[in-house]
């Protein structure tokens, strides 16, 4: 990992051509490789890299149906193989790890244990321990083998610390295929970081801490954070490219020293590389004939976004903050950072920027929300936005987006419910939550392709 991100960090300290070069050798790379475009929830696709969310209509199926386009059930959902196993009926993918004693024929051992049970090893990984060593294996097992069955048997046959979880095809990805893709998607866009550590290390909690704010706590706080990290057990932090702390969370599996120097390559490859963002941009025309642009925006972006606020009225702010008004400015720094999500930008021929959509990672949940300036509201900008990042959050595997506005926000309800995704409505003391149930395979919802017409809200 370590030599791949010395590779790309020194193609991009070498003039303004980075984007081509990186990605004309990584996809050679990766061409090579075979790898696989689509992700699972683990392993989500984001979208290109030179990206503004524009995806091309789909005839694909609709969120919570399947092929046939009735509901689809666990088992259709589940890691289970298509056909069956060489030995007939179904198989299923496992992903397992085990800590094994660094003793010779331990390993052997194990490994008879599985063929025993016609439990086939796809893959293999091991992470050095100072006592020990821990084993991660993809397995196709046979479907009527549960996962507390594979566990005991590989306890007894000398593994300990067992943990298993079903996988899917998805997941044959090889690990230096996947490790180049993060590396690559991590370089050509800052935004990609909190989801390539997340990809790279599973289910896991990630958090961007500011320095400020670990100022104030006391917990965790930069200056309590060497510069090389460190790794507690199921906690690890590492010193954020722009300050402050990333802290990664993953209870119920301990990382390994293995999977702690990959991340460290990861946000280092990224301090390296500085701020950026794809600079692709869609020219779009709306209903009355005039042109805007959609492009990817961040905190470069503060100072047009204040002048926007400053255009906009004490109404459209407070439907969109949900406090005081003069407070809007100060969370601009925040929504814009691409540590925190992605941002969408609507501009005019001028460059001036009339509209924000924010997709926010919040844990394991995602928030989308949109702000468009009063003189250009009611033209379908507002739906363009969102339906972009809702293809954005599809594919990186989220499974639902949720918006915050007030009940008397007519214009965000609407946009949410023009996503043709099932809605779960929520009110509290006047505040509305709108949550959009995803199916990260089908595109529901996808915004119409570059250069088209958009017509009202």
């Amino acid at each position: 990992m370590s030599d791949v991100t010395d590779a790309v960090a020194h193609f991009a300290e070498h003039g303004t051509a980075v984007p081509a070069l990186v990605l004309a050798s990584l996809a050679a790379l990766l061409a090579t490789a075979g790898f696989r475009t689509r992700w699972s929830r683990r392993h989500g696709q984001a979208p290109p890299a030179d990206d503004t969310g524009a995806r091309p209509p789909t005839t694909e199926r609709t969120a919570g149906t399947g092929p046939t386009g009735r509901e689809t059930t666990g088992s259709e959902q589940s890691g289970s193989a298509p056909g069956g196993s060489e030995h007939g009926g179904e198989s299923a993918l496992w992903r397992m790890r085990t800590t094994v004693r660094d003793a010779p024929g331990s390993l052997a051992v194990l490994c008879a244990a599985l063929a025993e049970r016609r439990i086939d090893i796809l893959s293999l990984q091991t992470h050095p321990l100072a006592e020990g060593t821990v084993d991660e294996f993809l397995l196709r097992a046979p479907g009527e083998l549960s996962g507390t069955e594979l566990a005991d048997l590989v306890t007894a046959a000398g593994g300990a610390r067992t943990w298993t979880e079903r996988a899917d095809a998805h997941d044959l990805v090889d690990a230096p295929t996947r490790v180049l893709a993060l590396a690559a998607r991590t370089a050509l866009d800052a935004a990609e970081l909190p989801l390539a550590l997340r990809q790279l290390l599973g289910r896991c909690t990630i958090r961007s801490l500011p320095a400020t704010a670990e100022a104030r706590t006391g917990a965790g706080a930069a200056q309590e954070v060497p510069p090389e990290g460190t790794l507690e057990d199921t906690v690890l932090r590492l010193r954020a490219p722009e300050g402050g702390v990333i802290s990664v969370e993953r209870p119920h599996l301990p990382f390994t020293p293995a999977e702690f120097a990959r991340a460290r390559a990861l946000v280092e490859l990224d301090a390296r590389l500085g701020p950026r963002i794809p600079h692709a941009r869609d020219v779009l025309t709306l209903s009355e004939g005039s042109d805007i642009t959609v492009r990817r925006a961040d905190t470069r972006d503060v100072p047009a976004a204040k002048a926007m606020h400053e255009r906009c009225s004490a109404r459209t702010l407070g439907l969109r903050y949900h406090g005081p008004v003069g407070d809007a400015d100060r969370y601009l720094n925040h929504l814009l950072s691409p540590r925190f999500g992605r941002t969408l930008a609507a501009q005019t021929a001028s460059g001036r920027i009339v509209a924000l959509g924010h997709l926010l990672w919040d844990g394991d949940e995602t928030e989308v929300a949109l702000l468009v300036e009063d003189g250009w509201q009611r033209r379908g900008i507002g739906g363009e936005l969102l339906g972009r990042l809702v293809a954005m959050a599809a594919e990186t595997g989220c499974e639902s987006v949720y918006a915050v506005t007030q009940a008397s926000n007519t214009g965000m309800v609407a946009a949410m419910r023009g996503l043709g995704l099932p809605l779960d409505y929520q009110v509290e003391e006047g505040t509305l939550v709108v949550t959009a149930r995803l199916d990260p395979v089908a595109r529901s919802g996808a915004p119409l392709p570059h250069g088209e017409r958009i017509g009202r809200e």
